[in-house]
C-alpha cells in the first residue's frame, strides 16, 4: 500500500501546481495554439423521423488557432475532421456513411472549416465566419463560439484554453446523403465541437 501512495498523491500535487483558470480572453498569451486531440470531441446530430436528434461523432480531428487577445477579430482558425473516423456505434452504418453516397471518405478524406472573419458577440462568445468543405464542396458556414477559459496545464507544461464551437448547416448542398431529406431524416445537421488547445512554441 505504501508504494501506491505516490501515485495517489500525484493528481493532488499537479492540482496544487495548476494556476487558477481565467475566463477573460484578454489575459491569454498571443500566438499559435494547436488542438489537444486527447481532450476534444466532435459530435453531430440529424433529425430522425421528427422524433429525436440522432447523435453520433467523429473520432479524429485536428485544428490550429492563431489568436491575439488585443485583436480577437483577426483570429484565424482551421479545423480538420477525418471523414473516415465517423462513428455511430453501428459498424455497418459507419461503413455506409464512409461510402460514396454519403461522405465518400476515400476520395474526400477531410472535412475542413477555415475561418474568414471573427465577430466578438459577448464577453466570452464569438461568431466565426468561414468556408466549410465537405465531399469536395465548399459553402459558407458560421461557427458560434463559447470561450470556457484558460489555465496552465502542468502535464503538458504549457498554457491551455477551452472552447465550444457549434455549426448548423444543411448537408444536401454538399452532396451528402443517399436520398433527399424527408420526414425520415431531416436536412439540417448540427455539429458541436468541445475542444482544448495548447499553446505552441512558448518563448520564455
Amino acid at each position: 500500500m505504501a508504494c501506491l501512495r505516490p501515485l495517489v498523491l500525484l493528481p493532488l500535487l499537479l492540482a496544487a501546481c495548476a494556476t487558477p483558470a481565467t475566463t477573460d480572453p484578454a489575459e491569454l498569451p498571443a500566438g499559435e495554439w494547436s488542438l489537444d486531440e486527447a481532450h476534444t470531441s466532435v459530435v453531430w446530430q440529424v433529425r430522425h423521423m421528427g422524433l429525436s436528434w440522432y447523435t453520433a461523432r467523429f473520432d479524429e480531428a485536428q485544428a490550429s488557432l492563431d489568436f491575439d487577445p488585443e485583436n480577437p477579430e483577426a483570429a484565424q482558425l482551421t479545423a480538420i475532421v477525418k471523414a473516415a473516423s465517423v462513428s455511430t456505434g453501428d459498424p455497418d452504418f459507419d461503413e455506409q456513411l464512409r461510402g460514396g453516397a454519403w461522405l465518400d471518405a476515400t476520395n474526400h478524406p477531410e472535412i475542413v472549416f477555415r475561418s474568414n472573419s471573427v465577430e466578438v458577440t459577448g464577453e466570452n462568445t464569438g461568431r466565426v465566419h468561414g468556408d466549410l468543405t465537405v465531399k469536395g464542396q465548399t459553402r459558407d458556414a458560421v461557427m458560434e463560439i463559447q470561450f470556457y477559459g484558460g489555465t496552465h496545464n502542468p502535464l503538458e507544461g504549457t498554457e491551455a484554453i477551452g472552447f465550444q464551437g457549434e455549426i448548423e448547416t444543411e448537408f444536401g448542398p454538399f452532396g451528402v446523403g443517399a436520398f433527399p431529406a424527408t420526414n425520415f431524416i431531416g436536412e439540417t445537421v448540427r455539429v458541436r465541437i468541445e475542444a482544448e488547445f495548447l499553446k505552441s512554441g512558448d518563448e520564455e
